[in-house]
């Protein structure tokens, strides 16, 4: 099995923050899919976190953790 691509296109670089904000999502779950490449366990497991709060908050760590990434890489969408 191959493994996933990590960063989509091989780049951070986003137009907007709106779409820096969705690629973090992305990556987000491609690190999931990386850490476990079995979807009939990621399906079975999906029940489990999405009724546990402690789970699904740090879930949005993650996410902002990608996202600060990509902003860093944006320049904070500064304008040149």
């Amino acid at each position: 099995m191959n493994a996933p691509t990590l960063i989509p296109d091989n780049t951070l670089i986003t137009a907007t923050p709106e779409a820096g904000r969705q690629l973090a999502m992305q990556l987000a779950r491609l690190v999931v899919k990386a850490t476990q490449p079995d979807a009939d366990v990621r399906k079975r497991l999906r029940e489990v976190y999405a009724n546990d709060a402690g789970m699904l908050l740090q879930l949005t760590l993650v996410t902002a953790t990608e996202f600060a990434t990509i902003a860093a890489a944006n320049g904070y969408w500064r304008a040149a």
